[in-house]
């Protein structure tokens, strides 16, 4: 199984950067991991969007969906996906049409967003678009999808990605602040992607993130043989936010790059 980091940045875009997105890849299967805004652009520089096979959303938050906007209009507008002749394409009776596995909400929330300047039903007509339960196992080629939900701002499902051909188990922590929760599903995995946007926590209110050095304990609590930071921002120094999350994780831990790869 291979993570390519596609968007790392919080819910503001670091400079030429784009917000939370990852792709997963497994013997012929690609799947898009969150869909935040900026990933479309940068999902084109490494796959065809029409081979993507399914796109699976942590969350309803912008910085984890919002391009999938700009996805279901090339899926209903690119001439490669017209039933008739355009320039060099031949036309095709079988447009791509992928899945979309989402949070329960989603179909409202989409239909809410692009209601606002034009067709309602823009995302579903162009996706399979799938409400997830916290308890569903939805399955991609040789990947299955697991969740747990994780406190956050509004339902949130941290995700566990495993494929049937023997490769580890991956875990994605989406966005959250301290929890149980995470470290118990994220129990002796793999590889563990995990928020670090704070540089201290939040001072009033709800917490909705993690620091550098609390995503390394979350890591070091569940046993991850390998942790990689991320949703942490270009204007946090990477060193300071390696060397924390390094000392509370107990070992070593990756600062995520767009453009990283990863194999688990």
């Amino acid at each position: 199984m291979r993570l390519t980091v596609l968007g790392k940045s919080p819910s503001w875009q670091d400079a030429d950067g784009a917000c939370s997105g990852y792709l997963i890849e497994d013997n012929g299967t690609s799947v898009l991991l969150d869909c935040g805004n900026g990933v479309f652009s940068k999902l084109r520089r490494y796959r065809d969007y029409t081979k993507i096979d399914a796109v699976v959303l942590s969350h309803l938050h912008a910085d984890h969906f919002l391009d999938i906007v700009p996805f279901s209009y090339a899926l209903t507008y690119a001439p490669r996906q017209q039933p008739v002749p355009v320039d060099r394409w031949p036309g095709t009776d079988e447009p791509a049409r992928p899945q979309l596995i989402a949070p329960r909400g989603a179909r409202d929330t989409f239909r809410r967003v692009v209601g606002a300047w034009g067709n309602d039903d823009l995302v579903e007509n162009a996706f399979d678009l799938c409400e997830y339960e916290p308890t569903d196992r939805p399955t991609v080629g040789p990947l299955t999808f697991s969740f747990r939900t994780v406190p956050h701002f509004t339902e949130t499902f941290a995700i566990c990605v495993q494929s049937s051909n023997g490769s580890g188990r991956l875990v994605f922590g989406a966005d959250s602040r301290p929890t149980e929760e995470l470290i118990q599903f994220a129990s002796d995995c793999d590889l563990l992607l995990v928020e670090a946007t704070l540089p201290r926590p939040e001072r009033t209110g709800e917490r909705g993130h993690l620091t550098p050095r609390e995503a390394g304990e979350h890591g070091r609590q569940a046993g991850a043989k390998r942790v990689v930071i991320t949703h942490i921002s270009d204007e946090l120094d990477e060193l300071w936010a390696r060397d924390e999350a390094s000392e509370g994780f107990g070992g070593p831990v990756d600062v995520a790059r767009e453009g990283a790869v990863y194999r688990v």
